[in-house]
């Protein structure tokens, strides 16, 4: 796949940028669920639609998961951990791609300082450097984008439960969350102690969401500042979006993002440790210089005659 090189200011700038759409379209598809009828399936209570049926295989899911526990918030929490299991391939290229980055940050610095006055010359050694880290920006995207059409159907689903799940009965997360189907915003009017476990929700489902981007440029000192900077405006966004969504999708998303989160930290362990041991094995089967003296011939007597 051939990687573009990015602009002077490197892959800094670029990732700020899919950070900001990202969390756009994550705004712009609340809005769409927002928006969505109050009555997906229409009269007969049957899907009319390709986005209804996916809705409705969604709370098939949960409702599968959720025999075997007898509890709500737990079905989502395991359709999470297996969904999760499924896009980890993509969690682990991703993860091993910004670690990439991470190495070489030194020498994208230097080729920024020493080629400030040449954009020519420095897009042509950066593209070099992404080439042989295959760094791709938008692949920290991935897993978010994916998670958008389940937390959209899942947000149709609680809001219709009685259309999608007719038996549906007590659909709590054990004694944590009394109700996932009620939002912060309607618990926050019952009572300080009732709207408790929904706030937990909803600073975990905000500050999980960028954390994982945060992490991945601690090590990065060229706009470090501007992603926290932004990644805090982004949080607040969600928190925003958070007030209005039911608790059953904010412990999916939360969850989910705890577990990307903690992928992330393993695999980047993983492969500090395979650099330390190959460090290790380099340093062990370098040769050993030996100075030898090599002694000097004596001159051999020589007969007279």
């Amino acid at each position: 796949m051939k990687v573009k090189a990015c602009r002077p200011l490197g892959c800094e700038k670029k990732t700020l940028k899919v950070v900001t759409i990202t969390a756009a379209l994550a705004l712009a598809m609340f809005a769409l669920a927002g928006c969505a009828s109050s009555n997906p399936s229409g009269e007969s209570g049957t899907p009319n639609g390709l986005w209804e049926w996916f809705c409705q295989f969604v709370a098939s899911i949960v409702e599968a998961f959720y025999w075997p526990v007898h509890d709500w918030g737990m079905a989502i929490i395991l359709v999470t951990i297996v969904f999760r299991l499924l896009i980890s391939p993509l969690m682990h290229k991703q993860t091993k791609s910004n670690y990439q980055m991470q190495k070489v940050q030194p020498l994208i610095s230097e080729i920024q300082a020493r080629y400030a006055d040449d954009p020519v010359r420095q897009n042509e050694e950066l593209r070099k450097v992404y080439a042989d880290a295959k760094f791709n920006p938008l692949a920290g995207c991935i897993p978010m984008l994916l998670q958008m059409p389940i937390f959209i159907a899942l947000f149709q689903v609680l809001r219709n439960i009685d259309t999608f799940i007719p038996s549906v009965d007590n659909f709590r997360f054990y004694g944590i969350v009394p109700d996932l189907l009620k939002a912060p915003s309607d618990m926050f009017q019952v009572g300080i102690a009732e709207f408790i476990p929904y706030l937990i929700l909803m600073l975990i489902f905000a500050v999980a969401t960028f954390l994982p981007m945060i992490l991945q440029q601690k090590n990065n000192k060229n706009g470090q500042n501007q992603m926290i900077w932004i990644s805090l405006f982004m949080m607040v966004m969600m928190l925003w979006i958070s007030w209005g969504s039911p608790a059953g999708v904010l412990l999916f998303w939360g969850v989910s993002s705890v577990i990307g989160i903690a992928q992330q930290q393993i695999t980047q362990h993983i492969l500090k440790k395979r650099d330390e041991e190959e460090a290790a094995q380099v340093i062990d089967t370098k040769p050993v210089e030996v100075s030898v003296e090599r002694k000097v011939k004596k001159k051999r007597p020589t007969k007279k005659r």
